[in-house]
């Protein structure tokens, strides 16, 4: 029989869900106040005075007067706020974090400006989720998530402001640590065990908990697919442990966090029946399945699988024996943007609906021909991300049915007419709001997890690492590199096919150093996923035979890519190529220790 509480949340979802058909119906008009909010409370910042604005709000003055840009327009702004300024630089509001992007600038993150008030709009977005969710999946308020949640290393800039990643920022927030009970917002995981900077500590205890109520749990989920993977990897190997904390009630002496310690102790207890169920499930043979197994109440995955992380879906399928996948939402360090208003939808079909209340949206059409994207088309052309050509910007509304579009923002933390560096592909709409499948990151080639490597870096991290092969009378003909998922953690591989000139042959050592040298010359963000997050692999440099590359062109070319207009991709993807490459292989070389990085440290100062 429904009680009042059920009453007052279908009342609460149905509020939330009214609010969307609401600000989607009327996305023009709401799309004219954010711009107009946005510039008229930043009239006097300096930013937009040094444009000559000079109040104006509308949208035409507005796009005549400001440029399109990017990090490198706004660093040397973003240095003075970072170094102590508290001018009115961006926006009139104080700048109280900085959130560090995963995409980078010189080799080291991005800072993102965010403002109090900013917090409070990304947290709302958060509130939309489950009324969307439970239209498809009904009673999710009558169990909890197993939420794997993780933070990162916060830094200091030498102004005093606070810079950390956007979840270890909301995790640390009073949203999330004060947040009032909320069906929807009942996990598996204490608080402390989120807020433990110890990966090992953390993931532990956040499994622990969740085995001891796995009977409670409708929900599983981690914010990108390879955290998730990484999680089971982990309990293949810690099980036993696990379970004889189960069974005997006591914490293992590895915990040591006080506060670790304390939180889990007020949920475990001595449970025989528990520790012989999942040690019987994980002792078995195969894995497969293993998520339903444990945690047999689970009615989905709730886990990022578009763009890069696409590649690790049929290893989720493989042990959650195939429960829907579901991305909620599209966010950014920018700007959280849209939700997913469909989202049983198959990973392949995913569209996010972007909410039109969050910034001011633009949008460059792209035009591209042929290009690879996440490994579904074959490189048939050498085209790359970086030879887009841009047309006029449009609004919000006014975007094309199956364009694809990089996308241009105007927050209400400062950033003004900033590319995100997404490119995305209009799937339809939800009133007069645009919904987006998510292509590809621009200019990316190798990513793993939240790390991202373009072709300069790329570049010029091979180029510091074949100095170790000039004492031998030996460079690099040609390299190409993919992202090897089938490990966990995924790792870099490298082809190389060898030129070589002298007669003395080249120790193995060379070869590792050579692999250490490109894992030091790559940004801050890889470095520590190396060594800190442990969510990216040593890197492998792969030596294949002499004219694999030739080979290479000839399939391109068989492709139907233009003779003329090859080039060696720097990146593969399309799984035929990976499987020529790997069938010439003569030699395999991993990175033999982690390359250096250093909590915290940051280079605030153009050099």
């Amino acid at each position: 029989m429904p009680t009042s509480l059920d009453y007052d949340l279908s009342q609460k979802n149905k509020k939330t869900l009214d609010f969307i058909e609401d600000i989607t119906t009327h996305a023009d008009e709401i799309q004219k106040k954010v711009l107009a909010e946005i510039l008229n409370r930043n009239a006097n910042v300096e930013y937009l005075q040094r444009h000559g604005l000079n109040g104006h709000t509308d949208s035409e003055t507005f796009k005549k007067l400001l440029p399109i840009i990017t990090y490198e327009d706004i660093q040397n702004d973003i240095n003075l706020i970072a170094n102590g300024d508290t001018s009115p630089i961006l926006t009139s509001n104080p700048i109280s974090n900085f959130l560090t992007s995963s995409g980078t600038s010189g080799g080291e993150r991005k800072l993102m400006p965010a403002t109090e008030e900013e917090f409070g709009r990304r947290y709302l977005l958060y509130s939309y989720l489950m009324p969307i969710m439970s239209q498809f999946i009904p009673d999710l308020e009558k169990g909890k998530g197993m939420y794997l949640m993780f933070i990162k290393n916060e830094s200091k800039t030498p102004g005093g402001i606070k810079a950390s990643p956007v979840l270890t920022n909301y995790y640390k927030s009073s949203h999330f640590l004060n947040r009032p009970y909320d069906p929807y917002t009942n996990f598996t995981s204490p608080n402390e065990t989120v807020l433990c900077l110890d990966s090992y500590q953390s993931m532990y205890s956040q499994l622990l908990c969740g085995l001891i109520q796995n009977n409670e749990v409708l929900r599983v989920g981690a914010v990108f697919a390879s955290g998730l993977i990484r999680a089971i990897r982990f309990l293949e190997k810690n099980w036993r442990l696990l379970c004889n904390d189960i069974r005997t009630g006591t914490l293992d002496l590895l915990i040591t966090d006080d506060s670790v310690r304390e939180a889990v102790m007020k949920i475990l207890k001595p449970n025989k029946n528990l520790a012989d169920f999942v040690e019987g499930e994980c002792n078995k043979g195969s894995w497969q399945g293993i998520i339903t197994r444990l945690w047999p109440n689970t009615k989905y995955v709730d886990v990022i699988v578009t763009g890069t992380m696409s590649q690790y879906i049929p290893t989720l399928d493989y042990y959650s024996n195939g429960l829907p996948l579901v991305c909620t939402m599209y966010a950014s360090s920018e700007c959280y943007f849209g939700v997913n208003l469909n989202p049983l939808s198959k990973p392949c079909h995913v569209s996010y609906t972007l909410i039109p209340t969050m910034c001011y949206y633009e949008f460059l059409p792209v035009n591209r021909s042929n290009c690879e994207v996440n490994g579904s088309i074959p490189p048939s052309t050498t085209k790359s991300l970086g030879e887009k050509k841009y047309q006029e910007v449009v609004d919000l509304v006014d975007v094309k049915l199956g364009q694809e579009y990089e996308l241009v923002v105007t927050t209400y933390a400062g950033l003004y007419r900033y590319k995100v560096g997404d490119v995305l592909k209009v799937t339809g709409f939800k009133n007069k709001a645009p919904q987006f499948s998510f292509v590809c990151r621009k200019n990316v080639v190798l990513s793993i997890e939240s790390d991202k490597t373009d072709e300069v870096e790329l570049q010029n991290a091979m180029k510091n690492a074949v100095t170790h092969l000039a004492p031998f009378e030996a460079d690099v003909a040609e390299y190409t590199s993919y992202a090897d998922t089938t490990t966990i953690p995924g790792h870099y591989v490298l082809y190389w096919e060898l030129n070589l000139k002298g007669s003395t042959k080249i120790p193995h050592s060379v070869y590792e150093d050579c692999c250490l040298t490109i894992e030091e010359s790559l940004n801050s963000v890889y470095r520590q996923g190396r060594v800190s997050d442990k969510s990216i692999g040593p890197l492998e440099i792969k030596i294949v035979e002499q004219g694999t590359f030739d080979k290479l062109m000839d399939y391109a070319i068989n492709l139907g890519a233009s003779i003329n207009q090859y080039k060696t991709p720097r990146c593969v993807k399309f799984a035929p190529m990976v499987e020529l490459l790997e069938s010439r292989v003569m030699a395999k070389y991993f990175s033999p220790k982690c390359p250096k990085w250093v909590p915290g440290h940051k280079k605030w100062n153009n050099e």
